[in-house]
């Protein structure tokens, strides 16, 4: 076990040692802390003129020894003394203060973040000797609530408290105050962040798009922050008040995981997970991770497990126990969780294998495509941004049992179905994966080969739900990834639809600025004048 933690450089021989013997003493249980105690840390204390901390377990004994500087001190890692739901972690710092000050903000943040039992600053005068004693404790607190308590300064050698009594009072206060909350929580929980220099607007319909895939992976949100900055930080993204908000909040929340709107690069997310002591995803992998559950075939299956690694190598360069944290549970569901632990190399590997079984793939499909260019069907490929109701529509014209959830991503796996018109006239209509907002380039790139599809295509239905009212931005979000794809010039009906959640003046007014074709998916006489369109853009030509 290392002697001392902390700032010791510097310091003499004869003073280490005595530090040293700091473990070979004993705190009287029932104290807070005694007179001989706080009278000998108090002049070593001003002798190097560096702070000196202790952290003390609850029979006494001293089981950590720091030193910091002139103004603070830092804790080591803790991790054999985490706290359990409503509980505290067992240990009680006591630390000096080389001047007359009570306990400061990093203070009382140490306080609550690792669940001390209770925090004590020993203030010294100009001799070194005990002048005060400054102390704070948690109490049962709710989110947005000051988790803690501070008392009066009390004089050296005070035994108002009795220390042992007091702190099993108090737990049992906290268990209680926490226990019904969690045992009413059955699934995960997460509390949503969002650091951005977006307008507020976009900004929340950003967040509501989170919390929507946060309720396709059954995630219960219980909190959420935006921070809007001109400048991101570096290291944590947001401020580094606000990490420390975040940190006490997720803890009062009692949450499982904290997800974040935007992409973390590596070290962010080691340095946020350090922080706020819980696993740290971002968007990308909250996506990741859908797609993980969502993939059905053995083709969806591979190509989510390549846009898995590819970015998880990147984040095995600092691989530790904020990884390991990390990729467990949410957000580490599918091949990732078992690829983890390989090493970069044999990760470069896999990746390679899985891009040759996937151009295999995309060579299948070119022969498939063939066959279908040589009995002259037609193809219709029905796109748009997730949730907008597209394999509702592929059901109703073709009387399908394609999976149809109010969730986003419902469909991953291309489903192709023939659609018979009048006068023997046919097509193939195919479900395509859903759109989304900055879908991750790693995502795009894995299913290229379902996107090579499209190119296929005939003709494309561009399905919208008009009654969103981020509507807009999910259009131009599509028609960028269609774009990007390459396949913008393709024919292309916009349908909106949902049109009978949308007042008939408006939806009137939709039709005209997007050009588009009310419809409702759910209703097949609606789509009447959708499939007269169809078969006129489609078979024009040859009824000439």
């Amino acid at each position: 076990m290392k002697k001392v933690y902390g700032y010791t450089k510097g310091l003499k021989t004869a003073q280490l040692k005595h530090l040293e013997k700091f473990y070979n003493r004993k705190v009287a249980p029932d104290l807070i802390v005694s007179q001989e105690l706080a009278l000998d840390m108090g002049r070593l204390s001003a002798e190097i003129r560096r702070q000196i901390g202790i952290l003390v377990d609850r029979l006494g004994r001293i089981r950590f020894v720091m030193v910091g500087d002139g103004v603070q001190i830092n804790i080591p890692s803790l991790h054999d003394y985490r706290a359990a739901m409503g509980r505290l972690n067992g240990l009680r710092l006591i630390h000096t203060h080389l001047k007359n000050e009570p306990l400061t903000d990093d203070d009382l943040t140490d306080l609550a973040l690792l669940r001390l039992d209770l925090i004590t600053a020993v203030t010294l005068d100009e001799t070194g000797a005990p002048h005060r004693f400054h102390a704070a404790h948690l109490i049962p607190s709710k989110p947005g609530e000051t988790p803690y308590e501070v008392l009066p300064p009390m004089d050296p050698g005070s035994r108002d408290i009795s220390f042992r009594a007091f702190v099993r009072e108090l737990e049992a206060e906290l268990v209680r105050s926490s226990g019904v909350t969690k045992s009413q929580k059955q699934q995960a929980s997460a509390f949503l962040v969002s650091v951005t220099n977006a307008p507020r607007r976009e900004a929340t319909d950003s967040m509501t798009e989170l919390k929507e895939l946060c309720r396709t992976n059954d995630i219960f949100v219980a909190a959420e922050m935006i921070q809007y900055r001109t400048r991101m930080d570096a290291r944590f993204l947001m401020g580094k008040g606000k990490i420390r908000e975040l940190t006490i909040a997720a803890m009062q929340y009692g949450v499982d995981i904290v997800i974040f709107d935007q992409d973390l690069n590596p070290s962010q997310i080691q340095a946020i997970t350090n922080q706020v002591e819980l696993p740290v995803i971002d968007r990308t992998q909250l996506i990741l991770d859908i797609f993980a559950q969502r993939a059905m075939t053995s083709e969806g299956k591979l190509q989510v497990e390549l846009a898995q690694l590819k970015y998880m190598l990147p984040r095995l360069l600092g691989r530790g126990t904020a990884m390991s944290r990390l990729m467990g549970g949410i957000g580490g569901r599918g091949p990732g969780e078992t690829k983890l632990e390989v090493d970069r190399r044999r990760v470069r590997e896999r990746i390679t294998r899985l891009e040759k079984s996937l151009k295999n793939v995309s060579k299948r499909r070119q022969t498939q495509k063939s066959a279908r260019e040589r009995k002259g069907l037609p193809i219709v490929s029905i796109v748009g941004y997730t949730n907008a109701g597209k394999s509702t529509l592929l059901n109703t014209l073709t009387q399908a049992e394609v999976l149809a959830e109010s969730k986003l991503f419902a469909t991953l796996d291309p489903t192709s179905r023939r659609l018979r018109f009048p006068e023997d006239k046919e097509i193939i209509i195919t479900d395509t994966v859903g759109f989304i907002r900055d879908l991750p380039k790693d995502l795009v790139t894995a299913f290229a080969a379902t996107l090579e599809e499209l190119k296929s295509a005939d003709l494309l239905l561009h399905v919208i739900d008009a009654s969103n009212p981020r509507m807009a931005e999910q259009v131009e979000s599509v028609d960028k990834i269609l774009e990007d794809i390459g396949v913008s010039a393709i024919p292309t009906i916009r349908v909106l639809n949902k049109a009978d959640k949308v007042e008939p003046e408006e939806m009137e007014r939709l039709c005209r600025s997007l050009e588009g074709m009310p419809i409702s998916a759910l209703d097949r006489p609606s789509l009447r004048p959708l499939t007269e369109t169809i078969i006129e853009r489609l078979f024009a030509e040859s009824s000439e």
